[in-house]
């Protein structure tokens, strides 16, 4: 006699050893009285999803399973449901469709099969979906609930790869980090994507890397938070094209500051000092410069229209060596300021008052001093070729000057 183990399902939750009758219909008989199951429907299983439709080929100590058929001509649906595996639900799964849903860390994305093929074929999501005759050439993946394949990456580094292989460029948002896109791309290989996205991590590391400019908002900031007791420190920060017009910066330290293309108009920069710092194309119309310290500084192209550099307490403006070439410095206040060797080529400095200024060793070739009290300056060594001293307001003695 041979005995048999007969479970109701596949997870062999409800078992029974039984044995084997001499007819097929026989044992069904039995085991639709134990398990409460109608006989008509009954099929049996093997353990390799195969229907057992003759008792000879059942073996001592061998495990069955039952099914219920409801429509004898699904017979495979019915394995499936059991949880095996024939080829004809294999097939099935297999099937080729023109759409692709994926659920890539729990985010759905529906995308074409000739998104995902054309542009990386050679990519492991091409390979994926790679069709033969109609048939996946492997299963692409588990599916969820809804039938879209599971893929354990991030959802929102997936998302700039789709898109790329949509339209063949690397668009990523403010949010998207491109070393996490780097990442995915090199797990899905997408190879033609990973020059572009190594381009963008080098630019974002040398812009961070890069000193960015400071704007008139973090001027303000730092100038409500420090004491008035205390002294500011601006050396070497980039201020570049910053609004600072009109704004109190007496006694901060712009020492080798870039202040390029600034608006100071109308601001305070007195006994600040500006020492090297770099003040090109910068608009300081209507400064107030009183005992600024600035050797050697960068005011090429400057507009430094109505300054004022005349400080009543004696204390003189030190512009020694400053470039000041092609500035317009037209009618500023600038008596006992220090232009020693300064360069003011093609400078105007039409209707200033340079008072007991310093000039010596100056470069005023082609300046327009037009209109200009030169009263007790000192013009020794300077270059005055083709410098214009019309409508003087006061004379201009010989011994001022070599030339």
């Amino acid at each position: 006699m041979r005995r048999v183990y007969v479970y109701k399902n596949k997870s062999e939750d409800d078992g029974k050893l039984m044995a084997v009758e001499d007819s097929i219909e026989t044992f069904k008989s039995q085991i639709s009285l134990h398990f409460d199951m109608e006989k008509e429907n009954l099929k049996l299983y093997s353990s390799n999803g195969c229907e057992i439709v003759d008792l000879r080929v059942i073996r001592d100590e061998e495990k069955l399973y039952l099914s219920i058929d409801t429509n004898s001509s699904e017979s495979c649906d019915t394995v499936t449901n059991l949880g095996y595996c024939s080829q004809s639900s294999t097939d099935s799964e297999r099937v080729v469709s023109d759409w692709i849903t994926l659920n890539v860390g729990g985010r759905h994305f529906t995308t074409s099969r000739g998104t995902i093929l054309a542009k990386e074929p050679l990519s492991m999501l091409a390979r994926m979906f790679a069709e033969d005759n109609n048939v996946y050439l492997m299963n692409p993946s588990a599916t969820d609930s809804t039938g879209a394949y599971l893929i354990d990456r991030s959802p929102d580094y997936f998302e700039p790869i789709l898109n790329y292989l949509r339209h063949g460029d690397v668009i990523l948002d403010k949010h998207i980090n491109p070393k996490g896109v780097l990442e995915e791309a090199v797990f899905y290989g997408i190879d033609s994507m990973i020059p572009h996205l190594n381009q963008l991590i080098e630019e974002s590391t040398s812009a961070s890397s890069s000193n960015h400019c400071l704007t008139r908002k973090d001027v303000v900031r730092s100038i409500i938070l420090t004491s008035t007791t205390s002294e500011l420190r601006y050396q070497g920060v980039n201020l570049a094209g910053a609004d600072l017009s009109r704004l109190d910066l007496r006694y901060i330290n712009f020492k080798y500051a870039c202040l390029s293309g600034c608006n100071l108009s109308g601001a305070n920069l007195s006994h600040c000092c500006l020492e090297r710092a770099d003040l090109s194309h910068a608009n300081l119309e209507g400064t107030q410069l009183l005992g600024v310290k600035a050797l050697c500084a960068n005011m090429e192209g400057a507009n430094l229209r109505g300054c004022n550099m005349e400080d009543p307490i004696g204390s003189r403006a030190v512009l020694e060596g400053v470039n000041l070439k092609g500035a317009n410095l037209e009618g500023s206040n600038m008596a006992g300021v220090n232009l020693r060797v300064a360069t003011l080529k093609n400078a105007n400095l039409q209707n200033c008052d340079l008072r007991t200024a310093v000039l010596a060793g100056a470069d005023l070739e082609c300046c327009d001093l037009s209109g200009s009290d030169l009263h007790e300056a000192n013009l020794r060594g300077a270059n005055l070729k083709d410098a214009a001293f019309e409508l003087m307001l006061t004379p201009l003695h010989m011994s001022q000057t070599i030339r």
